[in-house]
């Protein structure tokens, strides 16, 4: 289809629409779609009494206190129930069908969840939480989401850099990696990183150069604690998300991780986030368990905490 015949059929519906004054106004293709988005954005508005084309925000909505079942028997027990787990529940049907506002919050969660999952980590973020950034095996998202065993292993560039910038044979070693939600990172590093730290300096342990690992997974931490030669590594790295929330971040931590390690091995603090583990408390809590880590000189199932 020609530009020729796109204007002639935008014209006709700007016409049934009884908007005008747009399509004719330009030439240019790209003006004409400009002017049809808006045109139909603001017919839309009129149509639904909306002022300034602005909603209400439903994923700010606490689904907790959320009960929309109609004529409900012991409706304020149930409601008292769903206080215990954010899960959808008592959110009523039309028929056989949910009801438009759960649906609606269903599909921004869903939303927000592949967001998460396929942006980067803002670079800004990055230079202002003063961390260099090295990558995985993984050259890009797509390769990242369909081998998991490069997102375990750093890149030579990767390598060549964290033995240049990064503080050899620390006590502990902390670095952020984007995982699995980039909204996750963004959401709680600054909180929980310098909590760590801060942390950590208060009980006089060493800490070493912190860094950000790029379309990394869990296991690429056996490696990084190889390179430096730190006695307990700790990667905070964003978790899968979910339809509850996708800024859930968690923390791994090893006593000597070595590549080829048992999973067991591992210590882990997660569900950080503004509703479960709260990102100012957990970075005070992840350094009470690296020092009991050196303490005990274990991790994973062989710590008893």
């Amino acid at each position: 289809m020609n530009d020729n015949e796109l204007r002639a059929i935008i014209e006709q519906v700007l016409t049934e629409m009884n908007v005008s004054g747009t399509a004719s106004a330009s030439a240019d293709g790209n003006a004409v779609k400009t002017a049809v988005v808006n045109a139909v954005k603001n017919a839309g508005c009129e149509q639904a009494g909306v002022e300034e084309g602005c909603l209400p925000d439903i994923t700010q909505i606490d689904i907790k206190k959320q009960y929309l079942v109609e004529h409900p028997q012991n409706g304020e027990a149930y409601l008292d129930l769903k206080q215990y787990a954010p899960c959808r529940l008592g959110i009523g049907k039309a028929g056989a069908r949910y009801k438009t506002l759960p649906n609606l919050e269903f599909r921004a969660a869903h939303s927000a969840a592949q967001d998460a999952v396929f942006n980067d980590v803002d670079q800004e973020f990055i230079d202002k939480m003063g961390l260099f950034t090295v990558q995985t095996q993984c050259e890009s998202k797509d390769v990242y989401l369909t081998r998991p065993d490069l997102g375990r292993k750093l890149n030579d560039e990767a390598v060549k850099t964290i033995k240049e910038k990064c503080k050899m044979h620390p006590t502990v070693q902390i670095y952020v990696s984007d995982g699995l939600s980039s909204a996750a990172v963004a959401a709680n590093v600054a909180d929980v990183l310098p909590g760590i730290m801060q942390g950590l300096e208060s009980y006089g342990i060493d800490t070493g150069t912190p860094f950000f690992v790029k379309y990394g997974r869990v296991g690429v931490m056996d490696q990084v604690s190889e390179l430096t030669g730190a006695e307990v590594t700790c990667v905070l790295i964003g978790e899968r998300p979910g339809l509850i929330t996708a800024e859930s971040m968690s923390a791994y931590i090893a006593y000597k991780a070595t590549v080829g390690m048992p999973e067991a091995r591992r210590t882990v603090v997660s569900n950080i986030h503004r509703a479960g583990t709260n990102p100012a408390e957990a970075g005070a809590h992840i350094a009470e368990i690296i020092k009991i880590m050196l303490e005990k000189k274990a991790s994973g199932t062989d710590l008893k905490l």
